[in-house]
């Protein structure tokens, strides 16, 4: 069961390191902007002079931008700790099987994203992660 723990601790650990960069270069970005930027400043410019049609003049495209990178960070690092969480609840109690496969499907989930709409840092980490959780779910499967 050790193993199986040491490898949801990693999985999770890396979605938390990777939420927790992701908070910071969001935070750091709100006063200067150089991380997760459009590569042209007149874009993010626009962005930030330009209204968010669904909210009326409630908030501008950075300012959304800007929430919805927090919020995704915010995900990423609730999927971490609930990871090391199950970790911790393996420890003393078993769990059903389906509980750590969710895990592995999240984890896909998120690949897939990052496939689609990210760039390939990001795309290692939770590859990397998700190959954790899946090696994971197998052992806890066939112990």
């Amino acid at each position: 069961m050790l193993k199986i723990r040491l490898l949801l601790d990693f999985g999770g650990g890396l979605y938390v390191l990777l939420g927790l960069v992701h908070a910071l270069y969001t935070y750091l970005d709100i006063g200067r902007p150089r991380r997760l930027v459009p590569q042209d400043p007149a874009v993010s410019r626009a962005m930030a002079a330009s209204y968010l049609r669904l909210a009326g003049t409630g908030t501008t495209m950075w300012r959304a931008w800007v929430g919805f990178n927090f919020s995704h960070s915010l995900g990423v690092l609730l999927f971490g700790a609930i990871c090391v969480g199950t970790s911790f609840v393996l420890a003393t109690t078993v769990l059903p099987a389906w509980v750590l496969l969710i895990l592995v499907v999240i984890s896909l989930i998120y690949l897939v994203l990052g496939f689609l709409f990210w760039f390939r840092i990001p795309v290692a980490g939770i590859a990397l992660a998700g190959i954790s959780l899946l090696a994971a779910w197998i052992l806890y499967i066939v112990r």
